[in-house]
């Protein structure tokens, strides 16, 4: 059985100097994760290294994806180079493992025209399958009417976009995420709370802005099982009683607009709990490496706990070639 991780981190040199470099005030402290053990090796690493932890772990096909908080928040010209850079980075990277590798496009969000003109450079890429994006550059939201034209031209070229988490603005961690010892705040802040909230949320957002009314082509992805959103579905759905401009009731853009993918998680009970909220066609593998490290063994037993076997194929590639227009097989994407 093929097995595709559509959720797969990296990093460019320039990109993490470019973070460890800004002012305090406006460097993303979420970056120190990456100093943990071997984590910023692998992240570096785009070629071999990454093959062999691919191949203990089963996987056939990796799309890499810019690990956060990527160029956002960046000030707009380095943004702008250093985006160019990480995606002519993953085209020869992909070009050197073509049966092994695909890439999200990481685009320069401080410039919203910039980042169209980016994500339009690289239409034709064929590494290029999917965006990796987060819910905020600097102040502005995802769903900002700035960022309309990306979401236009995604839902157009049928770039699914991956919202995932990154840490909160200064002001919401000031408010709720101090007060304790500084690697505890940061835990809190990130994977231990505020990244799952941050993700959510800017998904949510761009449902009550009638982003899918106006982009019905437009399909999102949120790791971590839905971000929380799933497993408050049936209370999030009561914002469609004062949401009365939308077409349809908000629980309901999670059938159509939204798929899931299991970042690293791969526990059965999330898996049952998922499958009451949305259908095994919108659920996606993805290992979150280098932060989680699959094996195959894991893999394995985790997708056993589904007793047909289509719908094994379904999560562990169907649903990630069909998304991400992968074709058959990693070899004919």
């Amino acid at each position: 059985m093929k097995v595709i991780a559509v959720e797969e981190h990296w990093i460019t040199p320039g990109i993490d100097r470019a973070w460890r470099t800004q002012p305090k005030r406006s460097r993303d402290e979420s970056v120190a994760l990456n100093d943990r053990g071997d984590l910023q090796a692998r992240l570096l690493d785009v070629g071999e290294r990454r093959i062999e932890a691919m191949d203990e772990a089963g996987i056939d096909l990796q799309i890499l994806s810019i690990a956060p908080p990527g160029t956002h928040g960046l000030p707009a010209s380095e943004a702008i180079a250093l985006s160019r850079e990480a995606n002519d980075l993953a085209d020869a990277a992909v070009a050197r493992h073509p049966t092994r590798l695909r890439a999200m496009t990481t685009l320069p969000m401080s410039d919203p025209d910039a980042a169209v003109a980016e994500l339009l450079r690289t239409a034709n890429a064929p590494a290029q399958v999917g965006i990796m994006s987060y819910g905020r550059s600097g102040d502005r939201p995802l769903d900002d009417p700035a960022h309309d034209e990306l979401l236009a031209a995604a839902a157009h070229l049928g770039r699914p976009l991956f919202v995932h988490p990154q840490i909160a603005s200064n002001t919401v961690r000031d408010a709720s995420y101090r007060g304790f010892d500084p690697t505890v705040e940061l835990a809190l802040s990130t994977f231990g709370w505020g990244w799952h909230v941050e993700a959510g949320l800017a998904a949510l957002r761009l449902i009550l802005r009638g982003t899918f009314d106006r982009h019905p082509d437009l399909r999102i992805v949120l790791g971590h099982w839905g971000e929380f959103l799933l497993f408050a579905l049936d209370r999030i759905d009561s914002l469609s009683n004062v949401a009365t401009g939308l077409d349809r009731r908000v629980a309901e853009y999670f059938a159509t607009n939204v798929h899931i993918a299991t970042s690293g998680m791969l526990t059965p009970r999330l898996l049952r709990h998922a499958l009451d909220f949305t259908s095994v066609d919108r659920i996606l593998l993805s290992g979150d490496y280098p932060f989680h490290r699959l094996d195959a063994g894991t893999l394995a037993k985790f997708l056993e706990t589904l007793p047909d076997h289509e719908d094994r194929h379904k999560i562990a590639a169907g649903n990630a070639q069909a998304l991400f227009r992968l074709g058959s097989s990693p070899s004919e994407a």
